[in-house]
């Protein structure tokens, strides 16, 4: 798509200034359609479906709210939804319907690596010049988180000892991709995606703050919460080890 200057527009539209940015709903009928079946389909095959319909309003909130027009404006944003679907929808959706899994470690491999493919330069341009890029990015995402916290919850509920410490080690390894990508954006010496600096710029924000900020999304709220839970896991296989 292309806008009136020449310039690619992304799929979530134009970044939109402040006073309108809460009126940007994406209602693009192919994805309403989508969502619409998804969450028939989710309810009707989950054994937990109000956990199902959680994820699924964790989708429309990344995907139909004003959240999908912002982040095309600031690229924190963008970060934040990144952490909407692999820490909160995918483990909802893992809950309410665990995929089938060749094993959690598989899924983390494909998770880490959809995680730092987003976030290298050459794909994130991609992404957001082509729709068809765009959602072949957010599936490879969600599907492979969906996957690894199937694995990693199952074990860590169920498991034995061993199994409950390989899932805590698989979640402290997801935290620790988080980190690593968190500490390039904090620490990177130039803006690494110039696509977002009219809407920084647009927003107050200096484009390479707003980086940065993107950084410490990925620490605190995507870190921090990953490594409590592993350390829960890991105390539970200690535990049921010492008194088995």
């Amino acid at each position: 798509m292309e806008d009136v200057a020449g310039g690619s527009i992304p799929y979530c539209g134009p970044a939109p200034a402040p006073a309108a940015a809460w009126t940007a709903w994406n209602l693009d009928p192919p994805l309403l359609l989508a969502l619409g079946l998804l969450v028939v389909a989710g309810t009707v095959l989950s054994r937990r479906p109000l956990v199902f319909v959680a994820g699924w309003l964790a989708l429309v909130l990344a995907f139909v709210s004003p959240l999908c027009a912002l982040t095309t404006a600031l690229f924190s944003v963008r970060a934040l939804h990144h952490l909407l679907l692999v820490g909160v929808a995918a483990p909802l959706f893992a809950v309410a319907l665990p995929k089938a899994r060749p094993g959690p470690g598989a899924f983390f491999c494909l998770t880490a690596a959809a995680l730092v493919l987003w976030h290298v330069p050459a794909v994130y341009a991609a992404a957001w010049n082509g729709t068809t890029i765009y959602w072949l990015m957010q599936g490879l995402l969600l599907v492979p988180a969906w996957g690894f916290w199937s694995g990693v919850l199952q074990g860590g509920r169920s498991g034995d000892a061993g199994t409950m410490v390989v899932s805590a080690v698989l979640i402290g390894g997801l935290a620790g991709v988080m980190g690593l990508i968190g500490a390039v954006l904090v620490f990177a010496g130039d803006v690494l995606y110039p696509q977002h600096r009219p809407g920084a710029l647009a927003w107050g924000t200096d484009p390479l703050a707003d980086q940065q900020l993107a950084g410490l999304v990925m620490w605190v709220p995507g870190l921090l919460p990953l490594a409590a839970i592993a350390g829960l896991v890991a105390a539970r296989a200690w535990r049921r080890e010492a008194f088995s």
